[in-house]
């Protein structure tokens, strides 16, 4: 199962890519997290669809310096060949 998310608002900068990273290791969860042109971040993570849920909630408000004032998010039925995380740059 693969879960997209992006999130908006003070998101770059601020430490997001890396949060976002330890937590992924924490849940065994594989994927990316990168930064978008926009502005926003961009998470593409594998795994079970519970931890994916775990996950999410886990990282849904960004470390403290960040300021989440939206996300889109959907999961996706299907195998994304992921063999670690990383962070993309």
């Amino acid at each position: 199962m693969l879960l997209h998310i992006v999130f908006a608002g003070t998101v770059q900068g601020v430490g997001f890519r890396y949060f976002v990273k330890r937590k992924a290791d924490q849940f065994g969860v594989k994927g990316f997290v990168r930064n978008l042109p926009d502005g926003t971040v961009e998470v593409m993570a594998e795994g079970d669809e519970d931890v994916l849920k775990e996950f999410m909630s886990a990282i849904e408000k960004g470390p403290p310096l960040a300021e989440v004032t939206g996300l889109r998010y959907e999961f996706i039925d299907k195998d994304g060949g992921f063999s670690d995380f990383e962070i993309q740059y």
